[in-house]
């Protein structure tokens, strides 16, 4: 019987893990401090509010995305099965997990482009992995496999740090982005796992050529959590660090100050719609979530249920909407005309 690497082994764990209510921050969002001004004369149809937008060159019917969770595993491939097949049919974006395990067991990704052709798919590669030996050339095997539109490589020093095997030489990870950058292979996004980038961080980033950053600030699933409870024997080692990092909506505001008019892209406790549409007005371009799909996903805790999921990605459009609605406007483009208050001052 084959003995699965390192890398796919822990991957069926962390899905466990990941709904497990202790995998969640303790840490606020920031999105319950924010509110609109309600507009009570809307006079446009409901029904008729328009959310669309293009993303990476594909025409999206929300500016929404499904996270990165899983992969390189048989019951990670079956969820990203469904997920590409319900990112196509609602016409909204797709990121799939690290494909290093993928990669590693020389099992291919490419089913995911067949089953949705028509939308932006994101690759995903650690920037440890970039960094170290042939990390350049393991990139393009991703970008190539899974006929990618961009690649993400996720920052996770933390998650590394409590990982019982994980990898903390940082080193040359910058350097590593630069020359990917400049390969021209597809677009970068660079992303965080839960703790959030800076503005000083995004500054630096864009001027390395990225074209997006995704804060993924704190507030949703934890990964520090998620690692401490597999080690067991130095979870109170990092127990002061495990709601360590930077909320959601200090990320967006802070990058979209110092990074205006640069692809921006939010997560990190994205619950519902009108958390969304928040998100948006801040200042992203996209909006992506992960544990609360990956739990209405797993609901009955054994296969995949996609009608639940689907229902879900409805409703938090319909919110969008309705988000839009009651602030008196019918597109995205309007939208951010309206006063949006961070406890009761208007931003």
């Amino acid at each position: 019987m084959e003995i699965e690497k390192p890398a796919s082994a822990r991957k069926d764990v962390h899905i466990d893990l990941a709904l497990d209510p202790l995998a969640q921050s303790n840490t606020q969002t920031g999105f319950d401090k924010l509110s609109f001004d309600h507009y009570a004369l809307p006079e446009c149809d409901l029904s008729m509010i328009n959310l669309s937008t293009e993303f990476l060159g594909h025409a999206l019917d929300a500016p929404l995305m499904i996270g990165a969770m899983s992969g390189g595993t048989k019951r990670g491939d079956a969820i990203n099965r469904v997920l590409a097949t319900i990112a196509q049919e609602q016409k909204i974006a797709f990121a799939v997990g690290s494909q290093r395990a993928t990669l590693e067991s020389g099992t291919s990704s490419r089913y995911l482009r067949n089953l949705a052709p028509d939308i932006p798919i994101i690759g995903n590669l650690g920037g440890i992995q970039l960094a170290g030996s042939g990390g350049i050339e393991l990139a393009k095997a991703a970008i190539h496999d899974l006929h990618a539109d961009a690649i993400a490589i996720h920052l996770n020093p933390l998650q590394e740090a409590v990982q019982p095997e994980g990898e903390t030489d940082w080193r040359e990870v910058k350097v590593a982005i630069r020359t990917l950058v400049k390969a021209e292979l597809c677009p970068v996004i660079i992303k965080e796992v839960g703790a959030g980038i800076s503005a000083k961080l995004a500054v630096e980033l864009f001027d390395l050529g990225v074209a997006a950053v995704d804060v993924a600030g704190s507030g949703g699933t934890n990964w520090a959590r998620i690692e401490a409870a597999r080690c067991d024997k130095d979870a109170e080692l990092f127990k002061p660090f495990l709601d360590w990092g930077m909320p959601t909506t200090q990320c967006l505001i802070d990058v979209c100050r110092y990074c205006p008019n640069k692809l921006v892209i939010a997560s990190g406790g994205v619950r519902h719609g009108l958390d969304a549409a928040k998100a948006y007005w801040l200042g992203a371009s996209m909006v992506s979530a992960a544990g609360p799909l990956l739990a209405r996903l797993l609901s009955n805790k054994k296969d995949p249920e996609k009608l639940g999921l689907t229902q879900l990605i409805l409703d938090w459009k319909y919110q969008m909407s309705l988000t839009l609605f009651l602030t008196g406007n019918t597109t995205l483009s309007n939208f951010r005309q309206s006063n949006l208050r961070l406890d009761g001052r208007i931003l």
